[in-house]
């Protein structure tokens, strides 16, 4: 059977060169667009603009039409993450736009999530408010391969060093979210099964009455694996994985002005893996990842002013055991305390400002930085939106920075009830070293080069322009990215020594197109493209950041809503690893799902419908082709 691969636009997107690849992305988004346009005209469609409704809070911590923001954010809905169905979040956020993700063998594997081609710790992911960095791991990185999809019902991506109201580096905020709860009571069980003797049970349940309101969610996942390492050609054992995770929100109205929300979640997870030691094959090895986040946050809006008070604590502790026996631990603890106030008292313009202060603990050592900024936003105009933001921290290790944001958006209402939107945004950012990247160097594990070098602060800035077109559910988006990082600091791949850093420039620029076109009653086209060029201070292409990603998803919806297929097919190209080139893939997905009554859903869905054989790290196999199926049930009372 042929892959999409072998169809003449899928050679050309993969292999032409980049200006023949952005044409002909933007050739088949204006092809879809004028097609879909036609569609609406003939059906007799309202031509309500649905973009100019949606908020979103992660630009600015404050809820903002989409329209008047000049960043550039990336929005996954509870429809979105339903329609892809994978079980891991990360393999649901490597399809959306700029993102890209390797893993060292699959699910539960250690995987790195890159927003315009920067490293996972450069990226701030936060759940239900609370960070959930892992303190214990080198670079305070997220541990994204165990964040499962379930429960999640809404992931905000704000793309680029534009996080200013975060103190977040050059790849952006990952803002996830679990259900809604205001109203009414809701409970949903899910089971699924499949290949690699996977199978994951969950349960959700959740309530509100205006004044209390609460969501809790109870999540068992375990599989057999696949062998993961390509050096394992003799024993070839099933490298298996075993999440369960608890997550549990719970709100309080104690008048119309005040109100006070704790989260709580609880993670322990066991990933085994080969290759214990260094020079040897042992099989027997297994790591486990035990995370206990808390936040506590009271708010108070009285009038034009609202203000938020927060403390947040996530206790990180790994273990790795070999034969059994365990052979290597760390611990850390990130604690942060947060004040965000706003208003709009003022005539013209809003305010938002805040400060913070974090101290981060890795095996009892660390340090603490505090943060404080301001937000000015305009509210002069009905076409014109512009923000400038300074922010200040102070770090005990690496003393004073200042960083900042500027970005603007323009309107231009067209006929029909369409709108076309210029936006550009500029921002910077600062990364210090870890303790733990600091004290590995001056450690017994390292050695030349890493040994004894004194690491120095990144620096990140980047700037972007772009337009949108939105018109009802069509929307096309273009933005072009330019951002550097001064002083990266990386994992020596090549010896192993330690933690070296590439004194100079290293460089990620590139195009983004974008498109969501409903084509008719029953299908929807979705696509996404990123064309990313990146270079080390050498000039050379940095690792594991591929030159070429593209995703396209038809969706299908009939029966009266009942009967869901959708197609996913992505694609990368052009990346280079420690060893070599990584070869191009093209890997598609299939996902079904029947809604049988009120209550019952049925569903499935084939990963690698065609069995590509491919690999994301050098080294490390992925999964041939598998299906799973489920079946969810759900109730829903006053």
């Amino acid at each position: 059977m042929p892959t999409f691969s072998s169809l003449p636009f899928f050679r050309k997107i993969t292999h032409s060169p980049a200006p023949v690849r952005t044409l002909s992305v933007l050739g088949l988004a204006i092809a879809c667009a004028g097609m879909a346009s036609n569609t609406h005209a003939q059906s007799g469609e309202g031509q309500s603009n649905t973009m100019t409704e949606e908020i979103v809070i992660t630009s600015s911590r404050i809820p903002t039409p989409r329209s008047q923001i000049g960043t550039s954010v990336s929005i996954l809905d509870e429809f979105d993450l339903q329609a892809h169905g994978n079980l891991s979040l990360v393999d649901v956020l490597r399809q959306a736009p700029a993102i890209g993700s390797n893993s060292n063998g699959g699910t539960g594997k250690t995987t790195t999530l890159r927003v315009r081609g920067e490293e996972g710790f450069r990226t701030l992911t936060i759940l239900d408010g609370m960070r959930i960095q892992d303190p214990s791991a080198p670079q305070i990185a997220t541990s994204f391969e165990h964040i499962l999809s379930s429960g999640v019902s809404r992931v905000e991506i704000l793309r680029g060093p534009q996080g200013l109201a975060y103190g977040a580096d050059a790849g952006g905020v990952i803002n996830i979210s679990t259900r809604n709860t205001d109203q009414g009571f809701f409970a949903n069980a899910d089971a699924q099964a499949g290949e690699f003797g996977t199978q994951q049970l969950g349960v959700n349940l959740g309530g509100g009455n205006g004044t209390v309101d609460y969501y809790l969610s109870a999540t068992d996942f375990e599989s057999d694996g696949y062998n993961t390492r390509t050096s394992d050609t003799v024993l070839q054992d099933d490298d298996g994985y075993e999440n369960t995770t608890l997550h549990g929100r719970i709100g309080f109205a104690l008048s119309d002005e005040l109100r006070i929300d704790l989260t709580h979640r609880d993670m322990d997870a066991a990933s085994e893996h080969d290759g214990c030691f260094a020079g040897t094959t042992v099989h027997d090895c297994v790591n486990t990842n035990d995370l206990s986040a808390s936040r506590i946050e009271i708010s108070y809006e009285g009038g034009a002013f609202k203000h938020s008070f927060a403390y947040n604590n996530t206790d990180t502790e790994r273990t790795i055991y070999a034969l059994g026996s365990p052979s290597f631990s760390t611990d850390g603890e990130l604690e942060r305390w947060e004040y965000i106030g706003s208003t709009t008292a003022f005539a013209g313009f809003d305010l938002v400002w805040g400060a913070d202060q974090e101290q981060a603990l890795n095996q009892g050592t660390g340090r603490d930085n505090t943060g404080v900024f301001v937000e000015y936003l305009s509210d002069f105009s009905e076409r014109f939106f512009i923000t400038a933001g300074l922010r200040h921290d102070d770090n005990d290790d690496f003393g004073s920075n200042t960083s900042h944001r500027l970005s603007g958006a323009y309107l231009f209402d067209l006929a029909d009830g369409a709108t076309f939107k210029l936006k550009s945004a500029f921002g910077s950012g600062f990364r210090a070293p870890s303790p733990y990247e600091i004290s590995y160097n001056s450690g017994p594990f390292a050695y030349p080069p890493a040994a004894g070098t004194a690491l120095l602060q990144e620096e990140s800035e980047g700037w972007e322009i772009g337009a949108e077109y939105f018109s009802g559910g069509l929307h096309l988006e273009a933005v072009y990215f330019d951002q550097d990082v001064e002083n990266a600091i990386e994992f020596d791949l090549a010896t192993f020594s330690g933690y070296l850093q590439d004194i100079g420039t290293s460089s990620s620029k590139g195009v983004e197109l974008i498109a969501e076109i409903p084509l008719n009653d029953s299908f929807q086209l979705q696509g996404n493209y990123t064309y990313n060029d990146t270079e080390r201070p050498d000039g050379t292409q940095r690792l594991r950041r591929p030159e070429n990603l593209l995703n396209v998803g038809i969706l299908y919806s009939g029966l009266n809503n009942r009967l869901n297929i959708n197609g996913f097919y992505r694609s990368q190209a052009n990346a280079v690893d420690s060893g070599g080139a990584i070869e191009d893939f093209n890997v598609v997905d299939l996902t079904a799902s029947y809604q049988v009554s009120e209550s019952l859903r049925l569903y499935g869905r084939v990963e690698n419908l065609f069995d590509e054989d491919y690999q994301e790290v050098l080294g490390f196999n992925t999964a041939g082709r598998a299906a799973y199926v489920g079946i969810n049930f759900q109730f829903a009372g006053q």
